[in-house]
């Protein structure tokens, strides 16, 4: 009787086993095409994917760098203070209301031949975000500063 009892226990603990190793290899296929990563320009700079590789590259559009082109096709150089990236847009929608020179940034696409080509791009939402992966490059290169940081304009 008791062998019996532990045989049953092994069984279901092989069977979840199995169970939980399929569903985690499902999970995994599914979400392969949908995991790009961030990459901040001086990590672009410093190593360049290959021109398959699809991944997000995130920084400030620098200032004086925004070329709008026909239609919706435009060029920018995004930075992070240690490595500015060329940024050719190909995407086919128009750019956020938000986007704009000296504001954060995350695009996704691919880099090719020393110029990222953006399919897609993301602006803060508000006046007060930007993603906490942006926020933590450019803090990391010394460029970015919290408001709250900033010390206050003199009253006079």
């Amino acid at each position: 009787m008791r062998g019996l009892k532990k045989q049953r226990r092994i069984q279901v603990i092989i069977v979840a086993a199995i169970a939980l190793a399929v569903s985690a290899g499902l999970i995994g296929y599914g979400l392969r095409d949908g995991i790009n990563f961030f990459r901040t320009p001086s990590e672009v700079a410093e190593t360049p994917p290959p021109p398959d590789e699809i991944f997000r590259i995130g920084g400030l559009v620098l200032e004086g760098t925004l070329v709008q082109d026909e239609g919706l096709d435009f060029t920018f150089t995004v930075t992070d203070g240690g490595a500015d990236i060329p940024v050719r847009y190909v995407g086919n929608d128009a750019p956020p209301d938000l986007f704009g020179e000296g504001q954060g940034t995350v695009a996704t696409g691919t880099y090719e031949d020393g110029v990222f080509l953006a399919t897609e791009l993301l602006a803060r939402h508000d006046e007060t975000y930007m993603p906490a992966e942006v926020i933590d490059a450019l803090e990391a290169q010394g460029v970015y500063r919290h408001a709250e940081d900033e010390e206050p304009a003199p009253s006079y």
